[in-house]
């Protein structure tokens, strides 16, 4: 690929894209972008439009109204261009089971235009860079397993090097070997290309991600940094508490280290022990005090944890409000 372009401000932009069937809407109004060498997981769920909005973003869909671009270039007026500086990955990755996988990516890499003496260098360096040089050199790509087929399909989409990288579901069906090495390999992308990538393994993507962008029902409804996002859609933080005390007694010594401090009415565990569960709000000096304070009480305390929010509980508070309300500029 050419550098002679300067770097925009945004690898990957869509603006306020809108795909319409008929009376059927299935993205609307969505608006979001991937920085230049940012890794950006694209999240909803079934049916939200995540590859609707994948292939009008590839050109291989067009929208009926907004602005797709990458690298700056529209893909509705200029997609040839638009697509020089792109490759894009389907859920479903056709590949001919017939083909060796050299003789595969060297006929891609020919179809994308590398350099005829370059052809060589670009396949070796692929193949080493997916993990293929061992298990499927020389093979044929229907003998191998599905990761490996998913790792030929990456290999083919950073084959010519491109400013932009788009994966629609790339450890779909693949068990969690396979998925740590994808996870690896789409790591080992960051500040080489910008990546949008589907999936609905939450951990994965909270692994490899710089931020995330979530839809519901084609409409965005919260983007940005996973920490960010913990903030602004989990107001609150949770304690485990198991302690000798009754609710009432507890909920002073809580109120004690902040007034906002709220208690359940408990479960009884064993031995005259009881398990609460204690929310502060997520700013609250408590989260550090808390912990001390019921200890300086004399409470009899076995077990206090705060509870851990990841993406998934992200992913489900976002997916639950107003698709207004995830609208950012």
């Amino acid at each position: 690929m050419s550098d002679a372009a300067p770097q925009p401000e945004a690898a990957v932009a869509a603006e306020r894209l809108t795909k319409r069937y008929g009376s059927l809407t299935a993205i609307e109004d969505l608006t979001f972008s991937v920085a230049p060498g940012e890794v950006v997981g694209f999240l909803g769920p079934n049916g939200a439009g995540k590859s609707t909005t994948m292939r009008i973003l590839s050109g291989t869909m067009a929208g009926t109204s907004g602005r797709a671009s990458i690298w700056g270039v529209s893909v509705a007026l200029h997609p040839a261009e638009a697509k020089r500086h792109m490759a894009y990955m389907p859920e479903n990755n056709p590949l001919p089971e017939d083909l060796r996988v050299e003789e595969y990516l060297r006929l891609r890499a020919r179809l994308k235009d590398v350099a005829p003496d370059q052809v060589d260098a670009r396949v070796a360096k692929v193949m080493e860079d997916c993990d293929l040089v061992r298990r499927a050199s020389g093979r044929l790509i229907g003998q191998l397993s599905k990761g490996f087929r998913q790792r030929v399909g990456i290999a083919d989409a950073i084959l010519a090097q491109p400013k932009v990288v788009i994966l629609d579901e790339p450890t779909i069906g693949l068990d969690p070997h396979q998925i740590l090495g994808i996870r690896d390999l789409i790591r080992s992308l960051r500040g080489r290309m910008a990546v949008l990538i589907s999936s609905h393994i939450l951990h994965e993507v909270e692994q490899v991600c710089d931020k995330v962008v979530i839809i519901n029902r084609g409409r965005l409804v919260a983007q940005g940094r996973t920490d960010d996002l913990r903030r602004e859609l989990l107001p609150h933080v949770g304690f485990t508490v198991v302690a000798k005390a009754a609710p009432s007694e507890l909920a002073a010594l809580c109120a004690a280290s902040d007034p906002a401090a709220e208690v359940d009415a408990g479960t009884p565990v064993d031995g005259g022990w009881t398990r609460y569960r204690v929310t502060l709000p997520a700013g609250s000096p408590a989260r550090e005090t808390l912990a001390a304070g019921l200890m300086r009480a004399g409470l009899p305390l076995r077990e206090i944890a705060e509870e851990r929010y990841g993406l998934e509980d992200i992913f489900l508070a976002a997916t639950r409000r107003s698709p207004a309300d995830g609208r950012r500029p």
